[in-house]
């Protein structure tokens, strides 16, 4: 088991975003988050990559405990650095930094984090940017920055971005939203592909259909909560809940 969530609370002032949130993945395995806007599925990624704090709950990754009662105390630079790098996002709008090329955005967290640790290596680096960017098919657009880029492009830079920190576990949130139908195939087709090589993976989308194709699991949430969580086959097929069927008649 490559991760383990248990109890996991999240609120902003009065409103429960994140409701007693408990799952568990293997590594390898591709995980599919679906559910209406606004039920939590972005709040969840974001804690699981400390991008906010959960109120409550623990998250434990190859056994490792990310634990949340530090008594109100701030997480130090490094504290959120070393959880932080357990896990990879890829965002709805790409996040390139306009100022640099797609090789320079795929190198620059890595470059960061091996001058912390006082293990730089450029020529690494470097080799690690062009294996990743070939890898999405982007070998001659390595030096292109993003404007110069497709929308679909850009998302593959992000991809390779995340990639290059190695983590545990990639996460996308809603990875084609900003995306028109033919650039999504070309992005639901990478994803694919590291579904196919076992790369453990946490897929927010409202792409139902991609979702039954490529998930080994299944969650639905609504209001904060998980629903239903199982198979493809358990959840596109056979629902037991009233909601996630209604839900579900939305995507036919």
């Amino acid at each position: 088991m490559i991760l383990e969530v248990k109890n996991l609370r999240k609120k902003f002032d009065n409103n429960e975003i994140l409701k007693n949130i408990s799952f568990s993945m293997d590594r390898g395995e591709a995980l599919s988050i679906i559910g209406s806007s606004g039920s939590g599925k972005t709040t969840l990624l974001r804690c699981l990559n400390f991008l906010e704090t959960p109120d409550d709950g623990d998250i434990i990754v190859n056994g490792d405990l990310l634990a949340y009662a530090d008594n109100g105390r701030a997480l130090s630079e490094g504290e959120l650095l070393k959880r932080r790098s357990h896990f990879g996002l890829v965002f709805q709008a790409f996040n390139l930094f306009p100022q640099y090329t797609a090789r320079e955005n795929v190198i620059l967290a890595p470059k960061i984090m091996q001058k912390k640790l006082g293990t730089y290596n450029e020529r690494e680096l470097n080799e690690t940017a062009n294996a990743l960017l070939k890898q999405m098919g982007l070998s001659d657009r390595a030096d292109n920055y993003p404007h110069q880029l497709s929308g679909g492009q850009q998302q593959r830079v992000a991809i390779a971005r995340a990639l290059a920190m190695k983590p545990d576990i990639l996460c996308f949130d809603e990875p084609t939203s900003a995306l028109d139908p033919e650039l999504t195939g070309e992005v639901l087709r990478v994803i694919k592909c590291l579904a196919d090589k076992s790369v453990t993976m946490i897929i927010v989308t409202h792409e139902m259909s991609f979702a039954k194709e490529v998930s080994d699991k299944v969650i639905f949430m609504d209001e904060g909560n998980i629903c239903e969580y199982g198979t493809p086959t358990e959840i596109f097929e056979h629902p037991k809940s009233e909601r996630t069927k209604k839900f579900l008649l939305g995507y036919t």
